[in-house]
């Protein structure tokens, strides 16, 4: 009996020791964001993180606390046999998390959770951020972190089986065995409280970097793939029916004054340009760098310029669906995940292809990647032009075509013969990682790839000035979400998130800025209003030019969102369960708004 009681327990704080490692590993990793923390610091982190290593380990040990209490009965060559593949399984989910979590974690800010299961669909894309060096680096160590664990469970973890004989002593022990099992409930769970065992427990500093540090990457994807249904069950701030009063003040109300006519045409053709990463840090006008996107500083002063306004999100996925459906991004998940849900929603092309407009899309990209085709077919795009339509010499980076060729195709086909109204979309790729670009101009390779993209966008309206459409034409230019610039930057800081909007073309009326708070959810409304459709189905987009609208820039970030008005600026972190940002005029105004606004948004996905 004692023999297989240590073992359990070996087998058990073993796990939490690995786990416990991991933490100043990923600390001494990311050195530069952690290079001013004292030993009192990395003790925090290990000491705070325990409660998800302990619930994690607890996890992987109830399966070989069941094995130990079959082998009372079973030969022990076949239960040596099942320990051993139930270890390589383990090993090799523990060593790919381990090491995914610390690539991605410079991308996206943000320990693992399952969106790479998401992108995985399409693997050469899901990898395209990365260069080919920190990929062959990623398989050497999640190699040498398997083979370590196996080799380390073989030694510690799996020993001969000794024989119990008599029957009593067998039933005795296996008794024994299941309740020390059982209570492996307390630590998974967390305690008996109210409250169950989540990354919120984490949680204990003011620096958001010492928090992440000390969540466990395991536990982390696992809650959050926890979190992919029961959408009407998540983020229950308020009762329903303060929920409902509380969100009917923020939707679009009737117009009932006169509102600016920003067009000269009721039907021009419209082409929105989706900028991949671009941030108002490399806008001048909005107070970013001077020299990196000279295009569209001139832009925001030839056409509208919208000052304050903000991504929905951090990912091309839900930010596309922000600007073309008008529909807010989710902290835990993507609606473009579920087609069955994202084929219901209304969108800027169903409404213009209503209208009499042909519809294309342009992206030098797969148009598989994240589930974007059927998005897009079952919004009414009639033709997707992706990177399987460019020739062979001019898919030259790991997305595909580089913008260059992107925009000369487009061009290409815009001066062949056009039905009008027409409605284009074009999404570039190049300032995305790895900024794989032909250019030198900044040593900063983000930099370098959006002063890139800016003069390939540059060529292209000065090319499309020179045609007949250009008198008839908007067209709108916006980021699918915000790079993280600079590095430092973090999802607590509203800055984060803020980012260009700028329409230009011949049918625009003149220059004006417009400095009323809004975000991507906002467009449908506005651009359907100023062509003299209708947006009712748009339940969260508000026409940014309505006076009696109520306007805010919205966004989410892995289990966190953010709202941000003239008044008051907040985020809030869920995971924390608090305000981690609040300032303005008014604080905390934003705060019940903000959550009724989530709540209703995971409402409305339930009934999709």
């Amino acid at each position: 009996m004692k023999d297989r009681f240590f073992l359990l327990l070996k087998t058990y704080l073993f796990f939490i020791l690995f786990f416990v490692v991991q933490k100043p590993v990923f600390m001494l990793y990311y050195h530069d964001l952690y290079h001013d923390c004292s030993l009192l610091d990395y003790l925090g982190v290990i000491w705070h993180g325990l409660p998800l290593d302990a619930s994690i380990a607890g996890y992987f040990t109830i399966l070989p606390g069941l094995f130990l209490i079959a082998s009372l009965w079973l030969n022990s060559t076949v239960t040596n046999m099942v320990f051993k593949i139930y270890y390589g399984i383990v090993a090799f989910v523990i060593g790919c998390v381990f090491i995914s979590d610390i690539v991605l974690y410079k991308y996206w800010g943000f320990r693992l959770d399952s969106s790479p299961l998401f992108y995985l669909k399409t693997p050469k894309d899901a990898f395209a951020s990365a260069d080919l060096i920190t990929i062959i680096l990623a398989l050497f160590f999640i190699i040498a972190i398997i083979s370590a664990l196996i080799y380390l469970f073989n030694l510690i973890l799996i020993k001969p089986e000794v024989k119990i004989k008599k029957p009593y002593y067998r039933r005795k022990t296996a008794i024994v065995l299941l309740l020390v099992t059982g209570f492996l409930f307390i630590p998974i769970r967390g305690g008996f409280s109210v409250s169950t065992m989540n990354t919120g427990w984490a949680y204990y500093s003011d620096k958001i970097e010492l928090n992440h540090a000390a969540i466990n990457p395991c536990f982390s994807l696992m809650e959050s793939l926890s979190r992919e249904q029961a959408f009407d069950k998540q983020y229950r701030f308020l009762k329903d029916d303060e929920a409902v009063k509380e969100f009917d003040k923020l939707k679009d109300v009737t117009v009932t004054d006169s509102i600016p006519t920003l067009l000269t045409t009721k039907r021009p053709n419209v082409i929105i340009i989706v900028l991949e990463s671009f941030t108002s840090k490399i806008v001048q006008p909005l107070g970013g760098l001077p020299d990196v996107a000279s295009n569209m500083n001139a832009f925001c002063k030839e056409g509208i310029l919208f000052t304050n306004f903000y991504a929905n999100s951090f990912r091309t996925d839900r930010g596309l669906v922000s600007i073309l459906s008008g529909y807010p991004a989710q902290p835990t998940t993507s609606i473009m995940k579920y087609p069955q849900r994202s084929q219901s929603l209304p969108s800027i092309s169903k409404s213009l292809k209503k209208a009499g407009y042909s519809t294309e899309y342009y992206y030098g990209g797969d148009a598989n990647f994240t589930n974007m085709r059927s998005y897009l077919l079952s919004q009414g795009y009639d033709r997707i032009v992706c990177d399987k339509d460019f020739p062979l010499k001019e898919r030259l980076s790991k997305w595909g075509a580089p913008d260059q060729y992107l925009f000369n195709r487009a061009l290409s086909d815009f001066l062949g013969a056009q039905k009008e109204p027409f409605f284009k979309t074009i999404q570039t790729s190049s300032s995305h990682e790895p900024f794989d670009v032909p250019s030198h101009k900044f040593k900063d390779p983000f930099l370098n790839s959006a002063f890139y993209t800016d003069s390939c966008l540059g060529k292209f309206i000065d090319r499309y000035k020179q045609t007949k459409y250009w008198k008839n034409t908007v067209f709108v230019l916006v980021p699918d979400h915000a790079m993280r610039y600079p590095a430092s930057i973090t999802n607590h800081e509203i800055e984060r998130f803020q980012i260009p909007l700028i329409l230009i073309g011949g049918a625009i009326k003149k220059p004006v800025k417009i400095d009323t708070y809004a975000s991507q959810i906002d467009i449908a409304a506005t651009i359907l209003y100023q062509l003299g459709l209708p947006h009712k189905d748009f339940t969260f987009s508000k026409n940014i030019l309505n006076s009696k609208s109520p306007h805010f820039g919205y966004f989410s970030f892995p289990n966190g969102f953010g709202m941000t008005t003239s008044q008051n600026q907040l985020i809030f972190d869920c995971e924390a369960n608090k305000v981690v940002l609040d300032r303005g005029k008014k604080k905390n105004l934003n705060q019940k708004p903000a959550k009724a606004y989530m709540q209703k948004l995971y409402d409305d996905l339930a009934k999709r």
